[in-house]
This record gives structure tokens, C-alpha cells and sequence, in this order.
């Protein structure tokens, strides 16, 4: 290239990137984004519409571009515009932030981005990366002759170094939140840290250096603990690419060594949102196709294990819709019930109160006697479900885990009790918002919250066999009843006794609990049996939970419609393809919201599915005409119109005279005094007369 070239390039670079043709950004008018992407590139040029001498006119902004990196070339086409839009919004958000602007492109499928029904993996990530800019950005359509600037940057794209403005690092893959949860925690930094930790522990170490060139040294393989030394003779140990693995008859998965790696793979396995927080069961399930450790088992146990200790696992609920109450109209509770002791907890309070309202009523009321909970199980109330109340026990360090729609059965600990507290303020209530007294002092429901807690907290459990405060605290709280039993003697128990004392009474406890799970899982498996589906068969689904569907509700049938199962999740779930007024409806149904479709037999009964014969409606559009009055009667000083009567009605159709479509004048009936030959022959001189 001679110089003459390069100088005109340079004076053309120039013009290009500086005033009078860059325009100053007035933040008061909309934007244009012109966005493209090739083989070689991405591409962006923003501009605006201005008035300049009087005349409107659409001017730069500012050009971005960079080069592809090498595992964006293998995207299709509609993935490369897509990344180049997202890519330019984040590039040029101190621009775009809060105003309103068009994104132009060459390639139509990117106008659907925002709405795609089934997106993929990079598709999904860029639809939330882009949903700031929804009410303020327009994606057109335009040929690409017509924005030839952004063509011309991404195939002429500047290289991907840290000296342009719209660098990328290599290997930078933000990671996108949903609700909270992350979806990338286990990457390629997890692995390097597995190769890193087998140099800090001894046995790791050791299989290491005896795998490396299959090394076969006795004396150091002697020097590792018992269960690794097991393993290691049996052959279930393998070396490749740094990371150990171990092989069993169900999978070939790593080794790993540290507890920061095994709570990352427990909490992968279990607490991840695709994994659902599954049973002690499934969890070792996918724990055993993950990794491997000597304690996997009992890791997993202690992972999932049920409370111990009271106060760390607790159901929360809320019961509105009350009258005013207390000194200041309260018209809701908050039920808090201790998941090991059964203790529950009563707070009075407002139904329109915020999370943080809960959150201080809680931190109040309840800590101070109870400690922080390690686990919470609520419905999807809005207040659980808040930034605030999540945000605050991640904190605290505390799991919160929701109950799924239509599925009280998660949260029944709480839902139970609120049926056992409105049933005992109702003995009381039943007949008034006030209670009088034998004193004659009256008293509202919120009166009797306190007494009716401990009522409750005194009595013996049926799961437990124990009375609640006796496995909380370990001792009974006295009540008036008491003072009828007359001066009890005090053993004092030594500090010693009194604690083996409870855990005896906790050991009892646990026992029980454990025989009256057994004993309600038998009772219900023997008087409810699963129904068995597959993929394909028709079943209807129950009409229990939808409030929009047409027609009075109590005339609906409780199941609905022939539906094809179409997935299976589990035992207790199934997908069907829902169609005509259901379409618009969730197609996930419990299987207790479902049940086997059973079709008639054709020959047994052969009408059942014939459709009823529809009845023509009545023909009331023509008007008769009316020829002439042959009589009327007075009955009682009041005109009356007789009718005719059946067999009237039949002779003239016998005659052919129905069917011309006369109205005749309504004459007499039965009882009138003139025979119908002779009302016949004079109707018949009639018609005889119009022809």
C-alpha cells in the first residue's frame, strides 16, 4: 500500500470518529443500533436523528466492533446475530440505559429473541441478559444493503485485544442468576482444584504416585488407611489426566479428598433447583454416578439427616381472613411449628404486613428464645418468596425450602396445626367475636392465643409419645390443674442424671416417631394405591384447582377431557398434551389430580357414546296473519282469549288447513256451544274466499 493510501485512510478514519459527522448523544431523543455479524466479526454503529441547519439528520454516535473468538465460529447464524446484539447492549449500556432506541438488523429470526418459545442454552442466557431493555427496545427488520456501516465493521472487525473499547476476555462467561440460584457452579476451576487437593492428603498422594507408570511398591501401598488400601487391591482405582477415579459396578466417577469439594458436590447433588431437593435416597443415587469418598454415605445421611435438636428444621404458615382482635386489630396469625418437639409458636398479627414486618416480628419474638433455624419450610407465600426474606437468611445461614403448587403435603406439619388451633379458638368463638367468662369478662380470639399455645405445647403427641415442653426444655410447665395435686417432692436430679435423663426421654422419642412414620406409611400405602401410568395413555385431569373455566363451577365434572400422557416425572407426576379450553393451563398434574381414563365397551353398550340428536329450535320468525274475529267472550266483565285445543289443532291438520299458514282467529273451545263441523265448514269458506 503506498502512502498516498495510507494517508487517505487515515484522514477518512478521522472524519468518521470526530465531529462535525460524530454526533454529540442527546439523551432526550431515541437511538438507532444498526448491529452484524459474520464469519469474521461483530459489528455495531449507534446512531441518532438530529436536527442539524434546520433539517433532521441521522448521524454516528459511536462504532464498536471486535473479532470472534474461536468457540463463538462454530454458532449458526441466528446465534451470531443474537450474541452480536447482546454483546453491543452491554458494550453500550451507558448509552442505552433508560432510553428508548431501535435495534436494526439484516436477519429477521432475531426479531423473536425476546419471545422464543423453546430456547437453547445460549438463547436462554441472552434473553435474560436483554429483558432491562424490553419496554424500551423495537428490533426491525431491514435489508443489508441499506445499514452497509455495521456490515462493514464486523468484516473488517478490530482484533480482540485490551486496547479496544470492546474487549472480551477469553474464557469470560458471565454467569447468568434465575431466581437466585446459580447455574454455573461447577466449572473447569472445580476440577483444577481437585488436582490441587490430592497433594494434601496422604492417601491421594499415595495413589498418585503408584498409578503414575503403574509403580508396584508394597511397602507404600501398606501406608494407606484401610478402605483406601481395600480399594486400591481390588483394582476400583484410575489415573487419567491428573484426577483419580473410582471404578464400581454402577459408574466410574473422581475421587475426592477435601471437605470444600465434598459439601460443592452434596449441595450440587441435593440443593441444586433442577435436582429439586429429592429424598435420602435419590440423593445417594446421584451422589454415586458424581464422585466418591471413603464416607460418602454417611455424609450423605448427615447431609439430609432429620433435626436432632429442636428449633432447627420449623414450618412456617399464615392464617388470614380473621376479625379484629387484641388491642390492635389483629386479623392474622403466624403459625411457627418445631419439626423434632412439635413446639408451636403463635404470633398475632396483621395480614397486609410486609416481609420486613415478619422479619422483625420473628426477630423479636421468636429468636430470642429459640435460636437461628437452619432450615425453613413454607409455602410460596409472597412474603417468603420476597428479595428481602431470602436475601436476609442467606445471611443468616439459614435454607429456606418452599412447598410446590398444589402439594400441601411438603408444608402438612404447619397446615395441621392451623386446623388444630381454629378448631380449639372455634370451641370458644363459635357463637360470637367475644367470649364472656364465669368473671364476666369478655375476651376475642387473640385473647386466647397465649393460653391455647400452652395448652397445646402440655399435651402428649401421638408421633412422639411425649408432651411437647418435656422434649423442648425438659421439664413439664405447671398449670392450674396442678394445684389440685398437692405438694409434690423434688428430687433434684444431679446435673449428670438430668442429662442422661434427656436423652433417654429423646432417644424414647425418636422411636416413636420412627414407629408411628411406619405405622401411618403402612396405613396409607394399604388404602391408597399409586395409580400406574406410561407415556401414551389417555387420562382426564381433576377441574379441583382451575377457577377460569366456563360455565358454573358446581355443575363441572371433577375430571375432564381424554388427555395423552406425555412425560413421567417420577411416581408422583405426569405431563400431558392439554388441548381446547385447557390449553392454556399448566400440563404438570400431581398424580392425585389424575386418574385412568376407562372407555365403554361398543358392543356391551353400544349407545353410550352416541351423540344425543339435537332438537331444531322453534320457527318463531314469520308472523301469522290474522283474517278475521268469528267471536269473543266475556268471562266475568274481562275479555279472555281462548285457545285451541289438541283435537282442534289435529283436525286441521288432517284437513290442510294448518299448513297454509294462517293464524286462525282463536276461536272456542271444548266447552263452547258451537260444533267444530260447523267452525270447520266456515273456516274452510274463508280460506275458499282468499284464493
Amino acid at each position: 500500500m503506498t502512502q498516498e493510501r495510507i494517508q487517505a485512510y487515515e484522514k477518512i478514519r478521522y472524519a468518521l470518529t470526530n465531529a462535525p459527522l460524530l454526533l454529540m448523544p442527546d439523551w432526550k431523543l431515541p437511538f438507532k443500533l444498526y448491529i452484524d455479524a459474520c464469519g469474521e466479526g461483530l459489528g455495531a454503529a449507534l446512531h441518532q436523528v438530529q436536527i442539524v441547519n434546520e433539517k433532521p439528520y441521522e448521524g454516528p454516535i459511536c462504532f464498536i466492533s471486535r473479532q470472534i473468538r474461536p468457540t463463538e465460529a462454530r454458532y449458526v447464524a441466528g446465534q451470531m446475530e443474537c450474541l452480536c446484539l447482546v454483546w453491543a447492549l452491554e458494550k453500550l449500556h451507558y448509552y442505552l440505559d433508560g432510553s428508548v432506541f431501535e435495534v436494526i438488523s439484516d436477519f429477521n429470526v432475531i426479531k423473536s429473541l425476546l419471545n422464543m418459545k423453546t430456547p437453547n442454552r445460549h438463547m436462554l442466557r441472552w434473553q435474560i441478559a436483554i429483558q432491562e431493555y424490553r419496554g424500551n427496545m423495537t428490533i426491525v427488520h431491514k435489508a443489508g444493503n441499506i445499514h452497509k456501516n455495521s456490515d462493514g465493521l464486523s468484516r473488517w472487525a478490530l482484533p480482540n485485544t485490551p486496547e479496544n473499547p470492546a474487549y472480551v476476555p477469553i474464557g469470560a462467561e458471565p454467569q447468568i442468576q434465575i431466581e437466585g440460584i446459580n447455574i454455573a457452579d461447577v466449572g473447569t476451576e472445580f476440577f483444577e482444584e481437585v488436582r490441587d487437593s490430592y497433594k494434601l492428603d496422604k492417601n491421594c498422594h499415595i495413589l498418585t504416585s503408584l498409578l503414575y507408570k503403574d509403580c508396584k511398591d508394597a511397602a507404600l501401598a501398606n501406608s494407606m488407611d484401610d478402605i483406601w488400601k481395600k480399594s486400591y487391591e481390588n483394582g476400583r482405582f484410575h489415573s487419567f489426566d491428573g484426577i483419580l477415579y473410582h471404578i464400581s459396578k454402577h459408574a466410574c466417577v473422581m475421587v475426592l479428598c477435601i471437605r470444600m469439594l465434598i459439601n460443592t458436590i452434596l449441595l450440587e447433588c441435593h440443593d441444586n433447583i433442577y435436582l429439586g431437593h429429592l429424598s435420602e435416597d435419590r440423593t445417594m443415587e446421584r451422589i454415586k454416578t458424581c464422585a466418591w469418598w471413603p464416607s460418602w454415605r454417611k455424609d450423605v445421611i448427615e447431609y439430609y439427616h432429620k433435626p436432632s435438636t429442636p428449633w432447627e428444621v420449623v414450618h412456617m404458615d399464615w392464617v388470614t381472613a380473621l376479625p379484629p382482635g387484641g388491642d390492635k386489630s389483629y386479623n392474622a396469625y403466624l403459625v411457627i411449628v418445631d419439626r423434632y418437639s412439635k413446639t408451636p409458636i403463635f404470633l398475632p398479627c396483621h395480614k397486609d404486613d410486609t416481609a420486613m414486618d415478619t422479619a422483625l416480628l420473628i426477630w423479636n419474638r421468636v429468636i430470642s428464645h429459640t435460636g437461628l433455624f437452619k432450615n425453613i419450610i413454607s409455602d410460596r407465600d409472597p412474603k417468603f418468596a420476597s428479595a428481602l426474606w431470602t436475601n436476609l437468611h442467606k445471611l443468616l445461614g439459614t435454607k429456606l425450602s418452599f412447598s410446590t403448587a398444589y402439594h400441601p403435603q411438603t408444608d402438612g406439619l404447619s397446615e395441621g396445626m392451623i386446623q388444630t388451633l381454629q378448631d380449639m379458638i372455634r370451641i370458644f368463638c363459635a357463637y360470637g367475636l367475644e367470649f364472656e367468662d364465669s368473671y364476666c369478662f369478655t375476651h376475642d380470639w387473640c385473647t386466647f392465643i397465649p393460653a391455647l399455645e400452652l395448652a397445646y405445647k402440655t399435651s402428649i403427641h401421638a408421633s412422639t409419645g411425649k408432651n411437647r415442653s418435656m422434649l423442648e426444655k425438659g421439664w413439664n410447665p405447671k398449670l392450674p390443674v396442678d394445684t389440685l395435686k398437692g405438694d409434690l417432692v423434688d428430687l433434684h436430679p444431679t446435673a449428670s442424671g438430668f442429662r442422661l435423663f434427656l436423652v433417654k426421654v429423646r432417644h424414647h422419642a425418636n422411636q416413636s416417631m420412627n414407629d408411628a412414620f411406619e405405622y401411618a406409611k403402612h396405613k396409607w400405602d394399604k388404602s391408597h394405591k399409586t395409580p400406574e401410568f406410561k407415556v401414551g395413555d389417555l387420562i382426564p385431569v381433576s377441574t379441583l384447582n382451575f377457577n377460569n373455566i366456563k360455565g358454573p363451577k358446581k355443575l363441572k365434572d371433577s375430571f375432564e377431557g381424554q388427555f395423552n400422557i406425555k412425560a413421567l416425572h417420577g411416581k408422583n407426576a405426569v405431563q400431558v398434551e392439554l388441548s381446547g379450553e385447557l390449553e392454556d393451563k399448566h400440563p404438570t398434574f400431581p398424580v392425585s389430580l389424575v386418574k385412568n381414563y376407562t372407555s365403554s365397551d361398543k358392543e356391551l353398550i353400544p349407545l353410550r357414546n352416541k351423540t344425543p340428536l339435537e332438537v331444531p329450535p322453534l320457527d318463531q320468525s314469520e308472523e301469522k296473519k290474522v283474517l278475521k274475529v268469528l267471536k269473543e267472550r266475556r268471562l266475568r266483565g274481562k275479555m279472555k282469549e281462548n285457545t285451541w285445543s289438541g283435537t282442534e289443532i289435529h283436525n286441521m291438520k288432517m284437513n290442510g288447513l294448518y299448513q297454509k299458514r294462517y293464524l286462525i282467529p282463536r276461536g272456542f273451545s271444548e266447552d263452547s256451544d258451537m260444533r267444530e263441523d260447523q267452525f270447520l265448514n266456515e273456516i274452510s269458506e274463508l280460506c275458499a274466499l282468499d284464493t
